[in-house]
């Protein structure tokens, strides 16, 4: 058991520093399109339409735009907005200490710079004196930036300029030598354990950026986005598959080619570990000419060896997104590598399943076991079915549900689609949306539907909320349960709820004083000042009346939906936190210095 914890531990702790690396590159994957297009169209004098002016956009946008986007994400992901700014600042530094495009540099100032700021604030923010908040966070920001900046310059810079050019000159020897394909050995079981986004956008894309940069174009943007293999594995489950998995290979196979959702076909490969075969190519099996007929790996050997290879980014890995941007004298490389890989995909799979015994209804029941083994062996129990009654009590507090998946944009989004259309048929009323699994915050109310081998990560960010693991997002029979248990909640009600008298919603009379243990005023960049001296003006009236109530200012996602709260803004604030927030309690006015309903709060407060 202990030895289990540990894998499962190591898995998660991959999985996150994966997922930091492409955090910082996937929000930014439009931009690095944008870029790439305007070299393929019009940069002179090898573009689609060769344009001299244009052709001025394509080294500022490569130099400075795309790593201060990088910087500024990665710093926004440790400490928000100042992380961020603070993020881009450091960056900046790197981008002017070296004559090349800092990628790899940026992925280490942004969050390195925003970590500092972290820390810097941790020690100092609680000590500074009231009304000189804003001196000091304009302050520390700008100094800590300055010696960030100053500190890549002359150190990470040059540091970064020989890690880069050692591994290009890595990436280039192993291209000449046509040992790339064997990185695929590597590559597609780490996607098939959703370390995709982490190996294609944490570290092939911006290799791939430097080499695009240098040669017009890069095979590394291929190695993780070619949907062959995918393709070829769907294929054979449409041809040779059983029960379910086989009726629900042609749609998957669709998504999987042309919409570049590739999460979509792993399920299938964990329900037959044997496929991951299909995908790699059969392994190493002693002949290098064996190992290039596989699926992932024809397709890479083919890149390379007809020239193969993409301008930008294709993302999602889709064949249209790879025709978009592939490069002007590469489509016969990229078409052929696409279409070698899931040939060969396809025969090795379908040699597998016609081989195989099981029928395909086996399978959900086999992951569902999986599942529950997997939750009792860290002590946590998985709601069943059978126990209807508190299975379906355990909804009753739901308010919201949410699909987690590693990027938030593809599968999860489609699994939310899919619950949310089933929700409107049953008349059910609860908000479904998705996101990635490190964006997920722990609140009261939620749901968190996610795929088994991100649920680790779910339960880590939201240890308070109500969790669902399934096999495949588009295709689970818990669907059908969350519904059911919704549609019966009303039948399991022990009594009928009385009516509780309407209150007005903001004034004094409608809060319920006794619950309040803290008093909140919230503060933005645009009114700083505000907030903080209203902050230290009531802090100083709750002493005064002899009040133990801590008041704070915080931001208004820094709130926690609970009545013990009790927020003090105006009218027009009022209406942005009723959107975001159901069980705090507020207290509208339209002065926050000195209007007359702040003196009789505090008299009502303990």
């Amino acid at each position: 058991m202990a030895q289990a914890k540990s894998k499962s531990s190591v898995k998660v702790k991959v999985q996150k520093f994966g997922t930091a690396l492409s955090g910082m590159i996937m929000p930014n994957i439009g931009a690095i399109i944008a870029w790439g297009l305007t070299a393929a169209f019009f940069m002179y004098p090898h573009g689609w339409f060769p344009n001299k002016e244009i052709n001025n956009l394509v080294q500022p946008m490569l130099h400075y735009l795309l790593p201060l986007l990088i910087g500024y994400t990665g710093g926004r992901m440790v400490y928000e907005e100042r992380g961020a700014i603070a993020g881009a600042i450091g960056t900046l530094g790197v981008i002017v200490g070296t004559d090349q495009p800092m990628f790899l540099g940026a992925m280490i100032m942004g969050p390195l710079s925003a970590w500092l700021l972290k820390k810097l604030d941790q020690v100092f923010q609680d000590k500074i004196k009231s009304g000189f908040e804003m001196i000091y966070n304009n302050f520390s920001l700008g100094i800590l930036g300055m010696i960030a900046a100053i500190f890549a310059f002359f150190i990470i810079g040059p540091i970064m300029e020989v890690g880069s050019q050692w591994a290009s000159a890595g990436v280039n020897a192993i291209i000449r030598v046509h040992l790339l394909p064997l990185a695929n050995i590597i590559i597609e079981p780490a996607k098939v354990l959703f370390l995709n986004n982490a190996i294609g956008n944490g570290i092939l894309v911006p290799l791939g950026i430097q080499q695009a940069a240098q040669v017009g174009k890069s095979v590394l943007f291929l190695m993780e986005s070619n949907p062959g293999p995918g393709l070829g594995i769907l294929l054979a489950f449409t041809l040779f598959g059983k029960g379910k998995s086989k009726s629900s290979a042609p749609g998957a196979a669709i998504i999987e080619f042309f919409g570049g959702v590739h999460e979509i076909y792993f399920p299938y490969v964990l329900m037959k570990p044997s496929l991951i075969l299909a995908a790699i190519g059969g392994g190493v099996t002693g002949t290098f000419l064996f190992t290039t007929l596989g699926g992932g790996v024809t397709g890479t050997f083919l890149f390379t060896t007809l020239g193969g290879g993409l301008k930008a980014a294709a993302s999602p890995g889709s064949i249209l997104a790879i025709l978009l941007v592939s490069a002007k004298d590469a489509y016969f490389g990229n078409i052929v590598g696409v279409l070698g890989a899931a040939v060969v995909s396809f025969i090795i799979a379908a040699i597998i399943l016609k081989n195989d015994k099981s029928t395909g209804d086996e399978l959900e029941a086999k992951q569902a076991q999986m599942q529950a083994m997997k939750a009792q062996s860290k002590g946590q129990s998985m709601p069943e079915a059978e126990d209807a009654h508190e299975s379906v009590k355990s909804y009753a507090n739901v308010k919201k549900i949410i699909f987690a998946c590693d990027a938030g944009m593809g599968s999860s989004a489609m699994g939310a689609s899919l619950l949310r259309d089933k929700f409107k048929k049953a008349g059910i009323k609860v908000s479904v949306t998705n996101t990635a699994v490190r964006n997920l915050k722990d609140e009261d109310g939620l749901l968190i539907i996610t795929q088994e081998e991100l649920a680790d990560r779910a339960l880590q960010k939201t240890p308070h909320a109500m969790h669902v693991a399934v096999g495949n997002f588009l295709s689970s029979p818990k669907y059908d349960t969350i519904v059911a248990s919704f549609k019966a909640l009303t039948q399991v009600e022990d009594k009928p709820k009385a009516e509780k008298p309407v209150k007005k919603v903001g004034s004094l009379e409608g809060i319920d004083f006794s619950k309040v243990k803290e008093v909140d005023f919230i503060r933005h960049d645009q009114h700083l000042g505000t907030a903080t001296m209203a902050t230290s003006l009531f802090n100083d009236a709750i002493k005064k009346a002899g009040k133990t109530t801590p008041v704070k200012a915080v931001r208004i996602n820094e709130l926690t939906d609970d009545p013990s709260h009790l927020v003090i803004v105006t009218p027009a604030a009022n209406k942005n936190l009723a959107v975001r927030y159901s069980d705090i309690q507020t207290l509208v006015v339209d002065d926050l210095l000195k209007d007359k309903k702040l003196g009789e709060a505090i008299q009502k407060l303990n």
